[in-house]
């Protein structure tokens, strides 16, 4: 394809020589072949355009860059916003592009929400696939583990081979870096979701403002003129919320509120079941019983945004009440990795803040007659202002807490631990986690619950950083699953 080509699609000035073929993207001079257009940005940790001389030598035909950049031997595409640039071309080269696209954002419930939403879609008879921090999820259910947001590259390649396989409906995560960093960009999405917004990522946003409007890039830039924003209201909405019914309406989009409060989707009762949990909704002027089979009040708000988000890609609202019905967990989301050998479930969530750890143990507290006993940690390198929260959150709702480690990364993990303990008032530290989800489970009677939190559906635990850092294999559904082994054997 033609760089001109590209130039005029994206409504990008091409230089002068734009004449020639462009046989693909890269933004890792690594992977700069005979023909590449190669974007050269810079990050909070490494400057692309260090790595410009390297692609051109390899092969690079254009480089995306600031006008300040240094491009000799190359055509130099000069941006103010080279990464939104650079995306722009790319959406051109990497087509087609599935019919029905969604997009997810707020802090919590984005990946399972884009799981519902592809689920509902696939029982409703649609080919359907989800991209997110689970990977992607492909309509045979194979899936390939990746990024939240994957790179720019890899985003539009990833939707470009799942058109070519037929796939119609795809449902993804939009993140704060991703959204911030233009890796979302091309494609036209019909609909977006927003879940909640609380504190997380301060570690690279400068603020609470700062993290909002990153999200708000979603309704502001992303979506498709004409789309639809599925934003839930549950009760008591801290007020960022209606700021994004704000938003979307001054873009000009079609809104649909979804919760307690909302106006399109309304919950009006809520009650625990033994298996999930009865809602009654209304929708479109009718009254509906829906039997969740998940727990957990936020498992509700994903179910319903999930189900608002089918709807508005036009699947009949009877085939998406009924799929709602028959949903399933989503890895790493309120699982239920085993039964102890007392008989008490133990649960793994990937809550990883506050909100999140308050909403999964809220989720777990009407099936508790016993104690609800909660091990976490906090992950390393992050935002620290987190920690004694999320320490405060656990101990204010849980019978017993356990403080572990997480992912410490390049952290002391004991720092971490006695971080997340200021807040955890009478909280046991553990600090091995393997350890500590044994002495969990060990000490859980036939009517206690165990939630693990904070890794969820993550295979390894990261220690160390920069070139010291290694993943070591860590999957607290395997763990749970081997320590109740050995204590049903007496073992340990």
């Amino acid at each position: 394809m033609k760089l001109s080509k590209l130039c005029v699609g994206a409504g990008i000035d091409c230089p002068s020589g734009a004449e020639i073929n462009v046989t693909g993207f890269a933004i890792d001079n690594r992977k700069v072949a005979p023909g590449t257009v190669f974007g050269a940005f810079q990050g909070a940790q490494v400057n692309g355009e260090d790595f410009i001389p390297a692609a051109i030598e390899a092969g690079a035909v254009a480089v995306v860059a600031r006008a300040a950049a240094k491009v000799e031997g190359a055509l130099h595409i000069a941006s103010d916003i080279p990464r939104k640039c650079f995306a722009e071309l790319a959406a051109g080269f990497f087509t087609p592009a599935p019919e029905h696209i969604v997009a997810v954002t707020g802090t919590n419930g984005k990946t399972s929400c884009v799981e519902m939403t592809r689920q509902i879609w696939r029982m409703s008879g649609e080919r359907a696939a989800s991209i997110g921090t689970l990977g992607v999820t492909t309509p045979d259910e194979s899936v390939s583990t990746g990024l939240t947001t994957p790179d720019i590259v890899t985003f539009l390649s990833n939707m470009s081979g799942l058109a070519r396989e037929g796939v119609t409906h795809v449902a993804y995560e939009a993140s704060s870096h991703g959204l911030s960093q233009y890796r979302n960009e091309g494609v036209a999405v019909e609909a977006a979701g927003f879940t909640n917004f609380s504190r997380d990522h301060l570690d690279y946003h400068a603020d609470m403002e700062d993290y909002f409007a990153a999200k708000m890039r979603l309704f502001d830039e992303v979506v498709s003129d004409g789309a639809t924003a599925v934003i839930w209201m549950g009760a008591g909405e801290s007020g960022w919320n209606a700021r994004v019914v704000d938003h979307a309406k001054q873009r000009g989009l079609t809104v649909m509120t979804v919760g307690e409060q909302g106006e399109d989707i309304r919950l009006t009762h809520r009650e625990p079941t033994q298996l999930g949990q009865s809602l009654t909704v209304e929708h479109a002027g009718t009254e509906r019983t829906i039997n969740l089979p998940l727990i957990g009040a936020y498992q509700v708000s994903n179910a319903l945004v999930s189900g608002g988000l089918a709807l508005a890609t036009g699947i009949d609202a009877s085939r998406v009440w009924d799929a709602v019905a028959r949903l399933q967990p989503v890895r790493g989301r309120l699982e239920r990795a085993v039964i102890a050998p007392s008989g008490a479930p133990v649960y793994i969530d990937y809550a990883h803040t506050p909100d999140a750890l308050e909403a999964a143990i809220a989720a777990l507290r009407p099936h508790v007659t016993g104690r609800l006993i909660t091990v976490f940690g906090a992950g390393g390198d992050r935002d620290h202002g987190k920690r004694a929260p999320m320490g405060e959150a656990a101990a204010k709702a849980s019978d017993l807490v356990i403080v572990t480690d997480d992912n410490p990364r390049g952290e002391d993990p004991a720092d971490i631990r006695r971080a997340v303990l200021e807040g955890a008032g009478e909280a046991r530290e553990v600090a091995g986690r393997r350890e500590a989800i044994h002495a969990a489970i060990a000490e859980a009677g036939k009517d206690d619950i165990v939630l693990i939190a904070g890794k969820g559906h993550e295979t390894g635990q990261i220690i160390g950083s920069g070139e010291n850092m290694r993943v070591h294999p860590f999957d607290d559904v395997e763990v749970a699953r081997e320590c109740a082994a050995l204590i049903a054997r007496g073992d340990a």
